[in-house]
C-alpha cells in the first residue's frame, strides 16, 4: 500500500524528510527549489504501507507548483518555525490554499518544528490552540535531535489508514493519494457523520524530548 504525503512551508521541512527517510540532520540545507521527494517502508497496524513525501517550496513564488501535489495527497505536514511568529502568522493562508485545492478527507498535521531551540521559542502554545480551531493533529518537533520527527509521520499515516477503514477515502481512486497493492486487501466500514470526523480528527500531543 503507498501513502502520498507533501510538506508546507520553508521552516526546516527538508531536515524533517532527511532526518525521517535517512535519520541523519544536515545543518546547512538548501532552499528547496519546486519540489524534492522522499520515501520509507513503516508498519501500520500489521500491513507495509510506503510513505512517498514530496517536500514542496515554500517561497511565495512556487506556490503555483506547489498546488498540482494537494489533489495528490493523503496526508500533509503544515510547518511552522517556533522561534519565527511570522511563519506561525502565515498557517492560515496555507491551510486555506491546501484545502481548497485537495480531498476533503487529506489528513493534515501541524508542526511547530526547531523544539530543541526553547530559549528563543516565539510560539508558545498557539499551535495548539490553532490545530484544535481547524481539526488538525498537533504535534512539536526537532529535526535536529530527531525528537517526534517518527511520531510526527507515524502518526499522520495512522490517521490516514482510520480514515481507509471508515470508507472516507476510495482506495481505488488513485487521485486521492493512496495506491493498494495486488494483494492487500481493507475492510471499511460506514464512516461517521461529518461533525464527528470533525470531532475525532482533533489530536494533541505537544510534549517533546
Amino acid at each position: 500500500m503507498r501513502f502520498n504525503f507533501f510538506l508546507l512551508k520553508c521552516v526546516g521541512k527538508s531536515c524533517l524528510l532527511l532526518q525521517f527517510t535517512d535519520k541523519r540532520f544536515q545543518p546547512v540545507h538548501d532552499l528547496t527549489i519546486g519540489v524534492e521527494f522522499g520515501a520509507r517502508m513503516v508498519n501500520i497496524d500489521g500491513k507495509q504501507i510506503k510513505l512517498q513525501i514530496w517536500d514542496t517550496a515554500g517561497q511565495e513564488s512556487f506556490r503555483s507548483i506547489t498546488r498540482s501535489y494537494y489533489k495528490g495527497a493523503a496526508g500533509a505536514l503544515l510547518v511552522y518555525d517556533i522561534t519565527r511568529r511570522e511563519t506561525f502568522n502565515h498557517l492560515t493562508s496555507w491551510l486555506e490554499d491546501a484545502r481548497q485545492h485537495s480531498s476533503s478527507n487529506m489528513v493534515i498535521m501541524l508542526i511547530g518544528n526547531k523544539s530543541d531551540l526553547e530559549s528563543g521559542r516565539d510560539v508558545k502554545r498557539e499551535g495548539e490552540a490553532f490545530a484544535r480551531e481547524h481539526g488538525l493533529i498537533f504535534m512539536e518537533t526537532s529535526a535536529k535531535t530527531a525528537c517526534n520527527v517518527e511520531e510526527a509521520f507515524i502518526n499522520t499515516a495512522k490517521e490516514i489508514y482510520r480514515k481507509i477503514q471508515q470508507g472516507l477515502f476510495d482506495v481505488h481512486n488513485e487521485a486521492n493519494g493512496i495506491k493498494i497493492g495486488p494483494q492487500q486487501c481493507i475492510s471499511t466500514s460506514v464512516g461517521p457523520s461529518a461533525s464527528q470526523r470533525s470531532s475525532n480528527e482533533i489530536g494533541s500531543n505537544s510534549g517533546c524530548c
